[in-house]
């Protein structure tokens, strides 16, 4: 009797690990689209203008600079002067820095500034965005154990460009490159650090399911800071880029060694596929 109750256990645990590993994934990818579906997530992002130096008035009238979907003909002025930005608005006047919290209502739209290098501009946000009412959800490859792996992380901190689909080019932080095997060969990709102080890592990639089964530009994929001289990388959680749901934002695009001549069938697919 205690034998089979030892083949038993060994048999069950595994089976155990794989279906509390499947809830995981489920998990993560129901956090994942309630991220995206929340208010002022990117499915409520419906509009970008880049501001030209001095006044940028607002308004939804089209002979505004920035023409909104909503809100009164004449709402305001972004006032654009050495690289900050003044708005003047129900008579009140306040400064917005750039990639905060900072915000200017307009009714239901929300206004923020952004900047990418040289350019800045004023991203907006609509909780009724057509993008979040047409919203159906993510359609994932399924869960495989086999796209987790255990890479060996290599430290080697430098700059490295990284261009987004504006076509600007700015260096960002690498702290070294990851060494994994996927299918009996060897790869590697080099992550960045998503914020200044950051401790976690961001890989921008692409594979050769890119453009027919996943996201053309790539994908992303975040892990847990290097331990031991280990990153655990699971594919299973790589996600599309906030442009594949809103043609408003500035996505980072792969760097040239972050292009593998491999198929990851794993994590989400193409939006809309």
């Amino acid at each position: 009797m205690r034998s089979r109750t030892l083949i038993l256990l060994a048999v069950g645990l595994p089976l155990v690990a794989a279906v509390s590993y499947q809830s995981e994934v489920a998990e993560w990818r129901k956090q994942r689209e309630a991220s995206l579906r929340r208010d002022g997530g990117w499915l409520t992002v419906t509009g970008l203008f880049w501001l030209h130096n001095g006044r940028n008035t607002f308004g939804s009238s089209a002979k505004n600079d920035i023409a909104l979907t909503a809100g009164p003909a004449n709402a305001g002025v972004f006032e654009l002067h050495d690289g900050k930005v003044t708005a003047q608005l129900d008579g009140s006047r306040k400064v917005l820095r750039p990639d905060t919290n900072d915000v200017v209502n307009v009714g239901r739209l929300r206004l923020y500034v952004i900047q990418r290098s040289d350019r800045i501009g004023i991203r907006l946000k609509d909780p009724e965005s057509p993008f979040l009412r047409d919203f159906q959800g993510i359609e994932s490859f399924p869960a495989n154990e086999d796209y987790r792996v255990t890479a060996k992380f290599v430290a080697e901190p430098r700059k490295i460009p990284i261009t987004n689909i504006v076509g600007q080019t700015e260096p960002e932080d690498s702290p070294g490159y990851v060494v994994f095997r996927l299918h009996g060969q060897e790869y590697r990709l080099r992550p960045v650090l998503d914020d200044p102080g950051s401790e976690s890592l961001f890989f921008i990639f692409r594979d050769l399911t890119s453009q027919k089964e996943t996201y053309g530009a790539g994908r992303f994929l975040d892990t847990e800071p290097p331990k031991d001289g280990q990153v655990v990388l699971d594919f299973n959680k790589a996600y599309n880029p906030p442009c594949a749901f809103t043609p408003y934002a500035t996505c980072p695009l792969p760097p040239k060694e972050n292009r593998l001549a491999v198929r990851i069938e794993a994590g989400e697919k193409r939006y809309g596929h």
